[in-house]
């Protein structure tokens, strides 16, 4: 089942192009030193080695903070170590060589979203970032989003680790294709954290002749836009990585059609009830 995972996530990384960095740092090169920082933020000292971070106003009303975050170079040069100053696991380490083994960590699984990043290392105050051996995916791209990932979750006041477990309906088993293991590998790294973000779950319920089945959960369920997001959001998203899934229909267990049927009966009653 590891083996059947690593090779999934190999397959993901193959199949999903890396991005552009992100438009909120801009790269500038003075001295021989890169520096990285906000818009309109001016850093009024010279940094070397190192980044000089704060952060931008963003949804979730977070402080702003300065953070220098240092980078040392490994003998792996698809690995580089990312110092923030502050202290990681203190006394420990752990290893994510997936995305799939980042459920119980919300900055490995931030950092995991950054197209290009392949596997996460904590260590007592540092976090080594291994990145896809592809020429076309250079550190000079992802550092920006390293550097903001780290700093925002930083900022965030969560804890490192939790004791979260990973989602039992995208666990890859044994007898589970390609297909399905690469279907599982993009909800459970991609598509699900989206969705969580907007206080639903998606549950990953078949594949089969091309058609993907799955099941909307939380605020999803009853959203009106949920349709429209399986259509196009996850179903355009599969596509693209995925061609073999040809179409994505949601589906109700039998207590969300009972409550539906119940609704609409109420619905129904309520506009043919007479005004006095």
């Amino acid at each position: 089942m590891a083996q059947t995972a690593r090779q999934s996530t190999a397959l993901i990384n193959r199949r999903i192009p890396s991005l552009m960095a992100s438009r909120r740092w801009i790269p500038i090169q003075r001295h021989n030193q890169q520096l990285y920082h906000s818009r309109g933020f001016q850093p009024s000292q010279n940094v070397q080695n190192g980044c000089l971070l704060r952060s931008l106003q963003c949804s979730r009303t977070i402080p702003a903070r300065t953070m220098f975050i240092q980078t040392q170079d490994t003998p792996n040069p698809n690995s580089l170590k990312f110092i923030p100053g502050v202290p990681v696991l203190e006394n420990s380490t752990m290893d994510f060589p997936t995305a799939r083994n980042a459920h119980g960590s919300p900055l490995a699984r931030n950092l995991f979203r950054i197209d290009g990043v392949q596997r996460v290392f904590f260590g007592p105050d540092f976090i080594t970032i291994t990145k896809t051996d592809d020429d076309s995916v250079e550190w000079q791209v992802l550092k920006a989003e390293i550097y903001a990932v780290i700093m925002d979750f930083f900022a965030s006041g969560l804890p490192i680790l939790t004791d979260e477990k990973p989602p039992a309906d995208t666990e890859i088993e044994d007898d589970d294709d390609e297909v399905v293991a690469l279907i599982k590998e993009l909800l459970d790294t991609r598509i699900r954290p989206t969705v969580q973000e907007d206080g639903g779950d998606i549950v990953f319920m078949g594949f089969e002749n091309g058609i993907l089945k799955l099941k909307m959960q939380g605020a999803c369920t009853s959203c009106p836009s949920s349709i429209v997001t399986l259509k196009n959001g996850v179903q355009n998203m599969m596509q693209f990585y995925i061609p073999e899934v040809l179409e994505v229909e949601q589906v109700e267990d039998e207590a969300d059609a009972i409550q539906n049927e119940e609704f609409e009966k109420l619905e129904s009653s309520l506009k043919t009830e007479p005004t006095t």
